[in-house]
């Protein structure tokens, strides 16, 4: 039996348990012995079921919903059947924009100033959410929704994203939710994803030649799980935060999605924003008077393309948007079971596009492996070698990215993109909100400003529940947000949310009253190479310039010193100061503040150990290592991996083929040095030992190797190349198997466990450490470039 859930105190939570206060008899068969039933804890009657998407690195000019070139029928689906939003904004970046989402505040608040991997121990920027801003998954749930998370989270201190956790800051059980299928970090290759069930990882069902793609896997697994809830409780709401990693590079897609795009984007990016920018203006998402804005400085025209190039660069952009159409198909597979099992239309609905604008992290030219610019390696990825792979994009042979000048035509018809938090390109995201149930209007368009913080504010209002004021015990901090509400049935009502900062990574604007001064600081592509306060601000009354084309700061001097000062005030209440664009120190933990997972220059494992990422496992690039194992071969000899590090695109292994000992280090999927013993490791136990000698004079050399057993030679090789900085941006390090695509061409990406028993294995890091010579700031690079 239901509660009266209407009637229930809600603000403190958990809802505190009530002592029962009538008459206790001796003997429960006494005709005195009365206790009332035993209720379920309900929402308030009428609450809707929510459903959260949110798409990665799309930007407000790629989606057809608002006039962009790639073919979304589902996302015009939920359009037609509520409101689109054309001034709604995030933060510019990953991390922070989905923890704005999940807390109702602004990122700084929450400590999610940056990404991840450059947290630093002030507040705004620690990563950390503080326990006086629950999430809002939290607060559902505690008022009796059913709550579940499918798809990326990138929201988990580094430092805490191990095995053994803490789990405080993971969907499950920290973040409120009660079911969490995905990945943790800024990406995942969508062929072979490192996924999580819970704080467990868990390996795909099948191979990429099965039918296997994580977009595919992720919906199943949010439609059983929708269905089985209904099935189970259906009295119940659920909410559903539904996240895919479409369309964050890797861009992996079926190659028949990337297909039907063949020749649709021959005429080149500045074409492209020409022809979204009528579009746009025909949809009705931009004004009649809204100006294209000019090609933002750095990024290449068309024209000034390399000719021999060209037919890659089409291909890039077809497969990313044959990636979009693949989401957008996939969201359409969820919609339709809610409609199946009669709930969409009791559903708010919000489709995000985007956390950020589209993202200028491929480089001028794309890429068919990220790994290379990551490991200062491009030198191996000239135009004839990507002229060769030009067929493997999108394929499970490729970890590629689109050039910059797609990325800033998928930002139509604004300036900049991702990482860039001063212009729109960068924070605007088409957004569409559906509620049959609970909005009358239909196909409408709405233009009052939102922001990405007024989420969790628009979904408790819809469900009657008040912002808790404690939660755990804590006090809370109220949310920043504005909701939206208030829009749903009006078109012309007055805009409620008339101040919000942004800033990222020293770009930094304020919106005030149809008015944004704006800073840019760095490109997404460049480091920062001056202060602060050598920035040049610009001045746009948005109310008269749509797309922030008319800079009026010399005309306006009082009106920019006005919101440079509000800036201020912002930047100070919300934990933006001090502003960070250091990029050393931010890497160094030691400097930065932040806890390390591991310190020493030893590490042992023990069988059953896997999906150790590479900030949990001691880092053998640039310096001598030793692999030592305790093993014991069976009756009959082994086979299998004993550990490996990465996959099909950089890493290295240890294994048994045929009985013989072997050890593989891949470079980038180009090349891979074996070292193999021509003798049979016989039954019994056995210290095998794989030793490696750096040859030093610099970053990424080569080395020889040395197999051994029980103090007995086996083999020498050569390793003529090593990757210095990273072996993968998602791909782990293993214990007794390697999981995902194989580092080695000796074994396939299943069925190659070892077939003996593992005591323990041992890394042991040499004295000959070259790090010293690495440039901080390309890891700061390559930090922003995965999330």
């Amino acid at each position: 039996m239901a509660n009266n859930s209407n009637d229930i105190q809600r603000s403190a939570l958990p809802i505190p348990d009530l002592a029962y206060t009538g008459t206790v008899t001796y003997d429960a068969t006494s005709p005195d012995t009365k206790y009332p039933p035993i209720k379920r804890l309900l929402p308030p009657e009428g609450a809707p079921n929510v459903l959260v998407v949110l798409l990665d690195d799309v930007g407000f000019g790629a989606s057809s919903a608002f006039g962009g070139p790639i073919h979304t029928p589902n996302f015009e689906r939920v359009a037609a059947a509520g409101l689109k939003y054309t001034r709604f904004h995030t933060t510019a970046i990953c991390s922070p924009t989905r923890a704005a989402l999940l807390s109702g505040r602004n990122h700084h608040t929450v400590g999610m100033g940056g990404i991840t991997e450059i947290a630093t121990s002030a507040p705004g920027y620690s990563s950390v959410r503080p326990n006086n801003c629950a999430p809002l998954a939290e607060t559902l749930r505690l008022n009796g929704y059913s709550t579940a998370q499918f798809g990326k989270c990138h929201e988990v201190p580094v430092w805490e994203t191990s095995a053994v956790g803490p789990f405080d800051h993971w969907p499950t059980p920290g973040g409120g939710f009660e079911y969490f299928y995905g990945f943790i970090g800024g990406e995942t290759n969508q062929w072979y994803p490192a996924i999580y069930e819970g704080t467990t990882p868990v390996e795909p069902w099948g191979t990429p030649e099965e039918g296997y793609h994580f977009m595919d896997d992720m919906t199943q697994r949010a439609i059983n799980w929708t269905k089985q809830q209904k099935s189970l409780a259906p009295d119940k709401p659920f909410f559903t935060y539904f996240a895919p990693g479409a369309t964050h590079a890797p861009h992996h897609v079926p190659a028949e999605w990337a297909d039907k795009y063949k020749g649709k984007f021959d005429q080149g990016w500045d074409k492209l924003r020409e022809e979204t920018y009528a579009r746009q203006k025909a949809l009705g998402v931009i004004p009649e008077g809204a100006n294209l804005t000019t090609r933002s400085e750095g990024i290449p025209s068309w024209d000034e393309m390399d000719e021999q190039l060209k037919p890659l660069l089409a291909r890039e952009m077809e497969v990313y948007a044959g990636y979009l159409e693949y989401a957008d198909h996939h969201v359409g597979m969820l919609l339709d079971a809610l409609e199946e099992l009669e709930v969409l239309d009791d559903t708010l609905l919000y489709v995000i596009i985007g956390d950020n604008g589209a993202s200028a992290e491929g480089t001028m030219e794309g890429t068919t492996n990220e790994i290379f610019t990551m490991n200062h390696m491009t030198d191996m990825e000239d135009a004839a070698f990507k002229l060769a792979h030009i067929d493997d994009l999108g394929t499970p042979a490729s970890y590629n990215h689109y050039a910059v000048g797609w990325a800033h035509a998928m930002d139509t018809p604004y300036q900049w993109t991702k990482q860039v938090a001063s212009h729109w390109g960068g924070t605007r995201n088409g957004t569409i909100v559906s509620w049959p149930n609970g909005i009358a209007a239909r196909g409408e368009i709405r233009n009052q400003f939102a922001h990405v913080i007024d989420v969790a504010p628009t979904v408790l209002e819809a469900a009657g529940i008040p912002e808790p004021s404690t939660v755990n015990g804590v006090t809370q901090r109220p949310y920043e947000g504005t909701p939206m509400n208030y829009s749903f049935e009006s078109v012309d009502a007055p805009e409620r949310h008339t101040t919000q900062y942004f800033e990222m990574l020293g770009n930094r604007a304020i919106f005030h009253n149809g008015w944004t001064a704006v800073a840019i600081h760095k490109k997404p592509w460049l480091a920062s190479d001056h202060g602060l306060d050598d920035d040049v601000w610009e001045l746009y009354n948005v109310e008269e310039d749509w797309t922030q084309t008319n800079d009026l700061a010399a005309q306006e001097p009082e009106k920019l010193a006005e919101l440079q000062r509000l800036f201020l005030i912002q930047a100070a209440r919300f934990n933006v100061l001090p502003m960070d664009i250091r990029s050393a120190e931010r890497i160094n933990a030691d400097i930065a503040g932040r806890p390390q997972l591991l310190k020493g220059a030893s590490q042992t494992f023990h069988p059953g150990m896997k999906r150790l990422s590479e900030g949990s496992v001691l880092s053998i690039k640039n310096k001598s290592f030793t692999v030592t194992a305790a093993i014991t071969v069976p009756d009959g000899g082994a086979n299998g991996v004993l550990i490996a590090q990465g996959g099909a695109f950089g890493g290295w292994s240890v294994y048994l083929t045929d009985g013989k000992p072997a050890f593989a280090y891949n470079v980038l999927g180009l090349s891979t040095d074996f070292t193999r013993s021509e003798k049979v490791l016989e039954p019994g136990e056995h210290s095998l030992v794989v030793h490696f000698v750096y040859d030093g004079g610099g970053l990424g050399k080569g080395g020889t190797v040395t197999i051994s057993a029980d103090g007995t030679d086996y083999a020498t090789g050569r390793v003529e190349r090593t990757q210095p900085f990273l072996f993968s941006i998602d791909e782990t390090l293993d214990i007794g198997e390697d999981v995902a695509s194989p580092v080695s061409s000796d074994y396939g990406p299943s069925d190659n466990q070892f077939t003996g028993e593992i005591s323990w294995i041992r890394l042991d890091l040499g004295d000959d450490n070259h790090d010293h010579l690495i440039d901080q700031q390309h890891l700061v690079n390559i930090a922003m470039t995965r999330q």
